[in-house]
């Protein structure tokens, strides 16, 4: 039996064939997990959209990803957004709307186009890198902008933010997650008292149903923008490097501006899939692709499977970079649809737009390694050489 995950699966060179035989034999299907017990495993678009927009049958509380173990519920559900339904879920995510909105990033796009170029230009100066590294340095320094970190901290921060998001074990991940929360916690509690217009400030003093939130609460949000704000990029933009360096013609498309690179991202972040599932539970029994779901029970939307669905793409397995139209599921759907979709995609186009710029080649110097994460899959170690001119 095919265990979704196994994180090894998901780098298996026939993993369109094995995703593709699954589906084939029913979209919707039970799967027996090490960690969290039986869940239904959804491998087709039309279903895992279904799943992804009925928030009043499919509920976030129960947790939004494998892991946390068979009937336990996350410390953070019905406090953190990710773990929220409409409308508690409207009101949490209200105070850093405006920070991610298409409106705010068009004025920051400049700005992150500059220092997407800045790395580029500095790594190109290096020329042997991990391209890992080098991609991950935009979305935290960001981040640190929209949090306005104070100037003498944010060595510090972007050295933790490191660790937390870049460490090869779980265990160093964790440790620097515990000592990113209690900075951030410091951080609220200053800018409650003098608050100002910076993200933390806005979610710190926002009021909910004319309350502010526990502090306990502002800091499990910020920590959960932190994360979404970062891995999402360094991962799609690690791995659709990847692609582009294994695909040497559609590198050359993009530098010759045979192919527009907003759709050309689109279709990267269709075909990598880096966000591998999103869990929901059942808040009452119901019907999904012919099979009952009771109460209570576990539903995991595959969301690579689902991009790879020939019924919602034409050849799924290829990367057309006009493809048109392209509706994947790579940031969500519905009421929970990414908040920082906007800003990762600006990010994205400053990091891609730089290096089809100044780098005609990138050629890899050593084996790459995958992360063996099935939340954010992708790559710890990608070495390479920036070739140009």
């Amino acid at each position: 039996m095919t265990d979704l995950t196994d994180p090894g699966l998901w780098s298996r060179p026939d993993l369109p064939a094995v995703i593709d035989a699954l589906r084939a034999k029913s979209p919707v299907q039970r799967t027996e997990t090490a960690d969290d017990g039986p869940v239904w495993s959804v491998l087709s678009y039309e279903l895992a959209a279904e799943v992804l927009r009925n928030t009043a049958v499919y509920s976030s509380e129960g947790g939004s990803l494998l892991g946390s173990g068979e009937g336990r519920t996350p410390v953070g559900s019905g406090r953190m957004m990710a773990l929220t339904d409409p409308p508690r879920h409207r009101d949490l995510r209200a105070p850093a709307t405006p920070f991610f909105s298409s409106g705010g990033v068009r004025n920051a796009s400049r700005s992150i186009a500059e220092l997407a170029d800045s790395l580029v230009a500095e790594a190109v100066a290096r020329g042997e890198v991990d391209l890992v590294d080098t991609v991950a340095a935009l979305p935290l320094a960001v981040m640190c902008d929209l949090l306005e970190i104070p100037d003498e901290d944010r060595d510090m921060v972007v050295r933790v933010c490191d660790d937390a998001f870049l460490c090869r074990t779980p265990e160093e991940r964790r440790a620097g997650h515990q000592r990113l929360l209690p900075y951030l916690f410091q951080q609220v509690l200053l800018r409650r008292a003098d608050p100002g217009d910076d993200l933390i400030s806005k979610v710190a003093t926002y009021r909910v149903q004319g309350r502010p939130m526990p502090v306990e609460d502002v800091v499990l949000n910020l920590d959960n923008i932190v994360v979404g704000g970062v891995q999402t990029v360094r991962h799609t933009a690690a791995m659709g490097l990847l692609a582009l360096v294994q695909h040497p013609e559609l590198w050359r498309q993009l530098r010759e501006g045979e192919a527009e690179i907003g759709a050309a991202l689109d279709e990267l972040l269709r075909w990598t899939s880096v966000g591998l599932h999103t869990l929901r539970t059942a808040s009452r029994d119901t019907e999904l692709g012919g099979q009952l779901i009771r109460r209570g029970e576990r539903v995991v939307v595959w969301t690579w499977a689902a991009n790879h669905d020939a019924a919602a793409f034409d050849r799924p397995h290829d990367i057309i970079l006009d493809r048109s139209p392209n509706k994947h599921l790579a940031l969500g759907l519905g009421a929970h649809y990414c908040i920082g979709a906007p800003l990762a995609k600006a990010e994205l186009e400053g990091l891609f737009s730089a290096m089809l710029r100044r780098v005609t080649e990138i050629r890899p110097t050593g084996p790459l390694r995958h992360n063996g994460s099935i939340i954010n899959f992708g790559l710890d170690h990608f070495p390479v050489r920036l070739v140009t001119g």
